[in-house]
Formats: structure tokens, C-alpha cells, sequence
């Protein structure tokens, strides 16, 4: 059956939806970081600000990067990425409980609300790791990986990930609340084992063995083997991204759940 046609003047379906998508994203932005562009940008370096804290503590402690020769892209090889998927999955999850109200709009739905966040921490993301690639250029080191498809690859996957996992959350703080404190701990630990900080393949197999499945890891380790191709990492690239995709559907289902308590 072919769409009515609109009045003149009159918004398409599609084009009242993206409005309301537009319009939360923006108001995303100014209640989570101020109505001005230096909030944004705070939100924006503090990525970056932890990961040259972990250079300038390695630098003046003089300690060799475990792998290659220079402390800043390794670091940065290793956190960006595992940061990315962390923000995404633990922003998705905040959203509900910030735009809660907003869900009593006939026009708003809680996808929408999970859609927008899910927007911004994209381009949140994006615009860290352009400062970050900046700042290394600007200290005297090439960010362009040997293999930058794998390197963008890895990039994306740590996005479905964070989709995947902060989907989740949107369903368990719908009945546990208090698991937003739960996930802050449970994501150093994540943040921990990851390797950030180390080479995981250089732990005892048996460690090793259990390390990957640590989908956070893997992403490290993803992204790493762009740029050390000849290191020999090993990635599961089929368990990360399908880890993150039955994530999403499991966490998408659930969320039903999650609107029909809301409703009641």
C-alpha cells in the first residue's frame, strides 16, 4: 500500500523522526557537558588526558614499552580502542536514567533516547582520536598504522561492542538500578585485564588461555596488530563482533521488557 502524501508544509514520518533524533542529541550534549563548546571539548580530551597520563608515567619512571620501541603509541594503540567501547556501553546506560522523563512524550521512545547517546559517543569518540592522533604527531610520532584497515576495523568493532554490552545495561538497570555502580567496578576489572598497559600473549598460556575471553582485550590486541604486524598477535575477530551483536539483540529484546515497566 503506497505512503499517503504529505500536506504541503507538512513534515514526512522521516523527517519528524530525525528531528526528534536531532533535537535529543543536542540536548544530550548541553545537560551532560554545559551549553558551550568548551564543556563538549572537556568530554572530548578527557579520554586523551588518560591515556598520556599512562605515557607520562611510564616516561618518568623510564620503562621500555613492552613492545616496539616507542611508549606513546603503544599505550595509545592499546587505550583508545578499550576507552571507546567503555564510554559507549557505560553512556548508553546512563542515558535512560538521565532522559527518563522524556520517554512521556508520545514522540519520544526509549530507542530513541539509546540511539541518540549511541550517536553522540560516536562522534565522541571519533573526534578523541583525532586529538590523540594530533598530539602524537605533534610529539614527533606517526599514528598511521601499517595495516589501516585492520586498524579501522578494530575501531569499529570496539564500537559494536560498546553498543552491544551498553544495550545490556539499558536492561538490567531497568530492574537492578544500582547496577550502574556495579558496571563501574566491573569495567575497571575489564579495563585491567585488557592489556592495556602490558602485552597479554606474553602471559603464561594458561593466563592467557582465560585473557581472551576478555572481548576488551581482544580489542586492544586488534588494534595493536595493526601496527605491529610483525609481533604474530592473535585475534579472534569473529568472537569480538559476534560477542557485541548477540549483545544487542539480547540486550534489544530485553529493553521491551524494560519500556513495558516503564509504561506500568
Amino acid at each position: 500500500m503506497p505512503a499517503l502524501p504529505t500536506a504541503p508544509g507538512q513534515k514526512s514520518p522521516i523527517e519528524s523522526y530525525l528531528h526528534v533524533l536531532h533535537a535529543l542529541m543536542l540536548r544530550d550534549m548541553r545537560t551532560r557537558f554545559g551549553a558551550s563548546l568548551w564543556g563538549y571539548g572537556v568530554v572530548v580530551l578527557w579520554p586523551c588526558v588518560h591515556v598520556f597520563m599512562l605515557i607520562a608515567i611510564y616516561t618518568f619512571q623510564k620503562l621500555a614499552a613492552p613492545l616496539g620501541d616507542n611508549r606513546a603509541l603503544f599505550f595509545a594503540t592499546g587505550a583508545v580502542p578499550v576507552l571507546v567501547f567503555q564510554y559507549i556501553s557505560r553512556e548508553v546506560m546512563k542515558a535512560v536514567i538521565m532522559n527518563r522523563p522524556l520517554t512521556y512524550y508520545p514522540q519520544v521512545k526509549l530507542f530513541d533516547v539509546i540511539l541518540a547517546r549511541i550517536l553522540v559517543e560516536i562522534v565522541t569518540g571519533f573526534l578523541a582520536l583525532l586529538v590523540v592522533c594530533s598530539i602524537l604527531i605533534a610529539i614527533g610520532t606517526n599514528p598511521v598504522p601499517a595495516e589501516p584497515f585492520t586498524a579501522m576495523c578494530g575501531y569499529l568493532a570496539a564500537i559494536i561492542l560498546g553498543v552491544g554490552i551498553g544495550t545490556i545495561n539499558v536492561a538490567v538497570i531497568g530492574f537492578f538500578p544500582g547496577w550502574m555502580i556495579g558496571y563501574a567496578l566491573f569495567s575497571i576489572i575489564l579495563y585491567v585485564s585488557s592489556g592495556v598497559m602490558f602485552l597479554p600473549s606474553y602471559m603464561p598460556d594458561k593466563v592467557y588461555y582465560w585473557m581472551k575471553y576478555n572481548p576488551a582485550m581482544q580489542l586492544a590486541e586488534w588494534v595493536r596488530s595493526a601496527y605491529y604486524p610483525y609481533a604474530g598477535i592473535q585475534v579472534d575477530y569473529l568472537y569480538v563482533v559476534m560477542f557485541g551483536l548477540t549483545c544487542a539483540s539480547i540486550g534489544l529484546l530485553l529493553v521491551k521488557h524494560v519500556v513495558s515497566k516503564m509504561q506500568g
